[in-house]
């Protein structure tokens, strides 16, 4: 790698506040889509290697507006582009599913959306440095690192920051907003709870994993008045994962702060690109890029499962009388959150286990996805999301249910089925 300089404490600190948090008027949204990728004819059996890398060759062929990638455990990821309006992002990332979903089935592979496989093992597929270190490292911490590099699948909602000055759009409240909403999305969106055909005791299982990984990186930071500043210190507190090498393993000695990297300079001066990159290895449940990622909600189900979160999300952040109702609505879930950040407190564990069974989270939802509903027009959404937004809201919503309920009703009939006597045969 070309030498770099090295920087300081200060700098460092300076950059982590100018790249972050970049505030102005909320203009811009986006998603990022993951799915499973399983052989068409058979979903329980697991895709190997050589036609993944295959079909990556030919998808990177498609006249894409959204960047394609693959993640370790095979899964295909989708990143639109920043959009200027929520439509304009639907539209963006349904033309690009519509060349890469036939391409993907002329070769055998289907893509399922499911927060978490529910057929077989995680196994990695990709073997850069980057994924031989993240595996070494969670692996300090049990076999929940491997789940999910390697079985795990999310929608992935990108709003922007905000602005500086206080108000319902403004970057202070919009950064509470989101670690509080974020269960709810995470309840309502719920759609993992098996584990190799079994349930797992939870309806979003992708939320059980991430509170089972190193706290140092995938815990909230404080929520503080002042996010910019937290979120700095949180950065250069966080273990360094991997120190990147033109040769040899990129590994890193055990317990390595960013900062503690600064100021001894060893194995050898820290560069600002190697925070930037450091940046790419944090997994809170909300990450600052300049605009903040939400990263809470599992994959949906359908060709079009994404189109609703990213709508209800979008609608909750970007509308200011829905943000007021929302923020409002979930403020009052501070207290059952408590002081432990997400997703280790209560309001997330209970999310992750009883998603809208849980009455106060079910109570959040159901002002929430109204208020959404009615801000969805003022945002120029199609009839055709209003009416998928609509439809989710009935069948889940309203019900205190979620789809990981559908996929428990389904598992429950059949194994009911297998108990009656000559139940084959009819």
């Amino acid at each position: 790698m070309p030498v770099r300089p090295a920087v300081t404490e200060a700098e460092l600190e300076a950059h982590l506040h100018g790249i972050c948090f970049k505030t102005g008027p909320p203009r811009r949204i986006g998603v990022e889509i993951e799915f499973l990728v399983h052989d068409a004819r058979n979903p329980r059996c697991p895709v190997e290697p050589d036609r993944l890398h295959e079909a990556a060759d030919a998808l990177r062929a498609l006249p894409l507006r959204s960047l394609l990638t693959f993640e370790p455990g095979g899964q295909l990821e989708l990143s639109s582009q920043p959009a200027a309006s929520l439509t304009e992002c639907i539209e963006s990332v349904t033309a690009d599913l519509a060349l890469v979903r036939p391409a993907m089935l002329a070769r055998g592979l289907g893509m399922a959306g499911h927060g978490h496989n529910p057929w077989h093992p995680p196994r990695r597929v990709l073997t850069d440095p980057r994924y031989n270190a993240m595996e070494a490292y969670f692996d300090r911490w049990g076999s929940a690192g491997r789940s999910m590099m390697c079985a795990t699948a999310s929608v992935q909602v990108c709003v922007d920051a905000g602005y500086d000055e206080p108000g319902p759009l403004g970057h202070g409240r919009r950064w509470l907003l989101a670690h509080l909403l974020g269960a709810v999305l995470a309840a309502a969106f719920a759609n993992s709870p098996t584990s190799e055909g079994c349930p797992t005791g939870y309806r979003t299982t992708r939320q059980l994993i991430w509170s089972q990984l190193d706290p140092d990186r995938t815990l909230a930071p404080p929520l503080g008045p002042d996010p910019r500043t937290a979120w700095a210190r949180y950065v250069l507190d966080a273990p360094v994962m991997c120190i990147r090498t033109d040769d040899g393993p990129w590994d890193a000695p055990e317990g390595l702060t960013f900062r503690d990297w600064v100021r001894t300079g060893v194995p050898r001066p820290p560069t600002q690109e190697d925070l930037d990159y450091h940046l790419t290895t944090l997994f809170p449940p909300v990450r600052p890029r300049g605009h903040l990622e939400l990263r809470m909600i599992d994959a949906q189900s359908g060709d079009a499962g994404w189109v609703v979160p990213l709508a209800v999300t979008a609608a909750l952040f970007d509308d200011p009388e829905a943000a007021e109702r929302a923020y409002r609505t979930v403020k009052a879930l501070a207290e059952t959150a408590g002081p432990r950040p997400a997703p280790r407190n209560p309001l997330w564990r209970r999310a992750a286990r009883g998603g809208l069974t849980d009455p106060e989270l079910h109570a959040a939802a159901v002002a929430c996805f109204a208020a959404a509903e009615e801000a969805l027009p003022r945002l120029g959404a199609s009839p055709e999301v209003r009416a998928a937004v609509a439809g989710f809201t009935e069948r889940y919503v309203a019900r205190g249910r979620c789809p990981a309920d559908d996929h428990l009703d389904a598992l429950y009939t059949a194994e009911s089925d297998d108990l009656i006597p000559g139940k084959d045969s009819q």
